[in-house]
C-alpha cells in the first residue's frame, strides 16, 4: 500500500477514476475563484431582505398577535406531580387572559410577573395533592387561576382562557 502511494507521487498520473473525467474536491484556487463569483449574488440578497423586512415591518402597535389584540398571552405554567411507579411527571398548562379593557390590559401586561407567580403557586399546590396517574382537573384549575387573575388585577373583568392541560 505505501509503495503504491510513492509511486503515484512519483510519476503523478491521474488514478484510474479520475482518468477520464473530472472529479474529486476542487483546489483551492478553484474554491477561492467560487466564492468571488458568489459574494455578490449573497450580497445582494442581503441587501435585499433587509430592505424586504424593513418597508414590511408593521408600525408601533399595529403587530398583530396570536389570539387577538386583546389577548395576553403568559409562558406556559409547570409543576411537579408525582407520576407513575413513584416516578415524578411535570404538569404543564398554557394560559391566557382575554382583556377587553385597555387600562386593565396595559395593568395586567405590566404585573406579568406577579401573575405567573401567583398562577405558578397555584398550580404547585394544585399539583402537590394530584394523585399519581390522575387527571388535572381543568374547571378547577381554571376557577382558581380567574381568582388568583382577580386578586392580582384587583378588578374584574379579565377572561381566563386555558390552553394545553398536559402532565408529562
Amino acid at each position: 500500500m505505501r509503495s503504491m502511494r510513492i509511486l503515484a507521487a512519483v510519476f503523478d498520473r491521474p488514478r484510474k477514476e479520475t482518468a477520464n473525467h473530472e472529479c474529486g474536491t476542487p483546489t483551492r484556487m478553484e474554491q477561492i475563484q467560487r466564492l468571488r463569483l458568489a459574494l455578490p449574488v449573497l450580497l445582494g440578497g442581503l441587501a435585499a431582505l433587509a430592505a424586504g423586512s424593513a418597508t414590511a415591518a408593521p408600525k408601533g402597535g399595529d403587530k398583530k398577535k396570536g389570539g387577538g389584540a386583546s389577548f395576553l398571552q403568559l409562558q406556559a405554567l409547570t409543576a411537579t406531580v408525582a407520576g407513575e411507579r413513584g416516578r415524578r411527571a411535570v404538569l404543564t398548562v398554557e394560559a391566557g387572559l382575554d382583556i377587553p379593557d385597555a387600562k386593565l390590559r396595559e395593568l395586567a401586561e405590566l404585573s406579568q410577573p406577579r401573575l405567573r407567580a401567583a398562577f405558578s403557586q397555584t398550580l404547585r399546590v394544585y399539583a402537590a395533592g394530584l394523585a399519581p396517574a390522575a387527571l388535572p382537573d381543568a374547571d378547577y384549575l381554571g376557577r382558581q387561576l380567574q381568582r388568583d387573575a382577580d386578586r392580582v388585577l384587583a378588578k374584574t373583568g379579565s377572561t381566563l382562557l386555558l390552553g394545553t392541560i398536559l402532565v408529562n
